[in-house]
């Protein structure tokens, strides 16, 4: 058993993560400001012993005892990390210091959660682990876009400086239940339109492609990551099956039933063209790819939004 911390451990992607630890068998201290985290996502789980929720901001110190430390805290939709981007920074960069700080002097494990953001609109197509990227520095997404590569930045600085055992996954488009139903995703968005019988907005043509991994499956290429030995990373952890954003549409429509029509709007400011991860290195390093396809991923979503609201939360 492990006692394990992970920050922004009540959000989307956090609270399947504190899930599958605790499941195996780890003690899991949950650490979240909830700026975009619910707490209804981690409620199923505050009756456990081995499971401790901790309301705080890891732009401030933190000094806590652990064995292993996942870093997630930060907003991670347009939406959520454009309305404060300041802040986003400050999260990114201080937060990293923090908790870099934090490993240093536990001597422990620490494992980033960055994103496929940092290649921005990659002139490479797909994505590689080698490839730097193409980021405006300057533009409205660059305090989440500049601010994981900063993160990366000092990861791997305090690795070469001080010998920290760090990992550094790069996440693709990800979704699934508990995901933020006002995050402004793709996902989220049309599968909410759909169900509300509302237009499901696309932005450019729909031409745009994406790489849609399940949460179940990118929780099992984090923990794989966090628990071997052989490599820090960076690795791309995504599903490689690529879709037009009018496919991915089509398919919500069909599958939650919807009579919505499709409406488009204008592209927004660096909105990324076309974007697929290559796996190579998790499947051939950590024995790692996605199993789950969209269709089976959509149709678990789509009940969870549905249900969601039904509660009218």
């Amino acid at each position: 058993m492990k006692r394990v911390m992970v920050t922004g451990g009540a959000g989307f992607i956090g609270s399947h993560l504190c899930e599958r630890l605790l499941a195996q068998g780890d003690e899991v201290l949950c650490v979240d400001n909830f700026f975009t985290s619910r707490r209804q996502n981690i409620m199923h789980l505050l009756g456990n012993p081995m499971f401790e929720l901790m309301r705080h901001d890891i732009t401030w110190p933190l000094y806590v005892e652990v064995d292993r430390i996942y870093n997630l805290a930060c907003p991670a939709s347009p939406v959520h990390y454009q309305f404060d981007p300041v802040q986003t920074t400050k999260t990114c960069v201080h937060g990293s210091i923090n908790m870099l700080g934090l490993a240093k002097r536990l001597k422990v494990k620490i494992l980033q959660a960055s994103t496929s953001e940092v290649y921005g609109d990659p002139a490479e197509h797909p994505q590689k682990e080698t490839y730097w990227g193409n980021v405006n520095p300057i533009g409205p997404r660059a305090c989440y876009d500049e601010a994981k590569r900063c993160a990366e930045t000092l990861f791997f600085d305090y690795y070469r400086q001080h010998k920290l055992q760090i990992r550094v996954i790069r996440i693709f488009n990800t979704y699934g239940p508990r995901m933020h139903p006002n995050d402004g995703r793709v996902v989220s968005n049309f599968i909410v339109q759909a169900l509300k019988g509302e237009p499901i907005t696309l932005y450019g043509t729909g031409s745009q492609s994406r790489s849609f991994c399940y949460v179940d499956d990118l929780v099992t290429g984090m923990i794989a990551m966090m628990e071997q030995d052989e490599m820090v990373g960076p690795v791309n952890l995504g599903n490689p099956g690529e879709f037009t954003i009018l496919e991915l549409a089509t398919l919500v429509k069909e599958l939650s039933g919807s009579k919505s029509e499709i409406v488009f709007r204008p592209l927004p400011q660096d909105d990324p063209v076309r974007r697929r991860p290559d796996i190579t290195l998790a499947k051939t390093k950590l024995r790692w790819e996605p199993t789950i396809p969209l269709r089976d991923g959509l149709v678990r979503t789509i009940a969870f939004f549905r249900e969601l609201l039904k509660s009218g939360i």
